[in-house]
């Protein structure tokens, strides 16, 4: 299921700052990597396309910087070096935080391996150096111990930053405004799932309100809703299972801060396994 893009307005009390240009949605299922999904890797395939669309038109927006952001166990950047593992779903592979890294260092939460993944689809190349960048608030993902700077043409630096699941609706704010202070161009690849609760043998078992919980979140994606996405309950979402809560509500903060409009197109929703997946791209317009 997909859908077709409106405009919306953010809060106009930043003036001209535009520091974030452009977002993906993508989900962080562990099957959407085929050697994980193994026979079953054709079952994802669309969702794999969807994911590898709004990743490519991520990177078109010809960002200075790609954040990472998606949900681990606290809120916060992720200092670099990092790697991710699927060796806890039966596969050894890792996947660096930024490719050509010279060793494992941190450990990337599942949602944030996945995205790293995605970007490596792209063959975004890695800085030519790493240079150190000006402290700026705690959490923010241009932070020098979460960044890279990029002085390759054509090659943003690969930052990220982690949200705990339970995080407060104020917390959120605090980075989504950060986020827009960072005073580069920014785009934000954000993983989240929906609700886990669709259907007796979803990991949550079923909920009846998750069908139209999903229902409200793929709408207010596809159409850049802001407000929507801002008014997600929290407990709601937890009840839920809903791991991409948080994440979107720094995305919408952040797009608010920014400014002017945004055109969102809802790529792909569904709930193949009892978890509902939604990829979407958003612009400025």
């Amino acid at each position: 299921m997909t859908g077709s893009a409106r405009r919306r307005t953010g809060d106009s009390r930043y003036g001209e700052r535009v520091p974030l240009v452009a977002a993906a949605v993508c989900p962080h299922p562990p099957l959407l990597v085929p050697e994980v999904a193994g026979s079953a890797a054709p079952e994802l395939d669309d969702l794999r396309a969807a994911c590898d669309t709004a990743v490519r038109r991520l990177l078109a927006a010809g960002p200075d910087s790609v954040v990472l952001l998606g949900t681990g166990p606290v809120t916060g950047p992720i200092r670099t070096p990092a790697t991710g593992s699927l060796q806890p779903w039966g596969v050894d592979l890792d996947v660096p935080l930024v490719p050509g890294q010279p060793d494992r260092g941190g450990v990337l939460p599942l949602s944030l391996t996945i995205g790293a993944w995605l970007l490596t689809r792209h063959e975004t190349p890695p800085p030519a150096s790493t240079v150190p960048t000006s402290t700026p608030p705690v959490g923010t993902p241009s932070a020098s111990a979460t960044s890279t700077s990029a002085t390759s043409a054509g090659a943003p630096a690969i930052t990220a930053v982690q949200v705990a699941a339970d995080a407060a609706p104020a917390e959120l704010a605090v980075l989504a405004d950060e986020v827009a202070a960072t005073g580069e161009r920014v785009a934000l690849l954000v993983l989240g799932d929906g609700s886990a609760c669709r259907g007796v043998k979803s990991p949550g078992y079923d909920d009846p309100r998750a069908l139209a919980y999903d229902q409200r979140v793929a709408a207010a994606l596809a159409d850049a809703d802001l407000d929507v996405l801002l008014d997600l309950d929290p407990v709601v979402s937890a009840e839920l299972k809903a791991a991409g809560r948080a994440p979107w509500q720094v995305l919408a903060g952040a797009a608010r801060a920014a400014g002017g409009g945004w055109r969102g197109d809802l790529l792909h929703h569904a709930a193949p396994y009892g978890v509902a997946y939604f990829v979407a791209s958003w612009e400025r317009v």
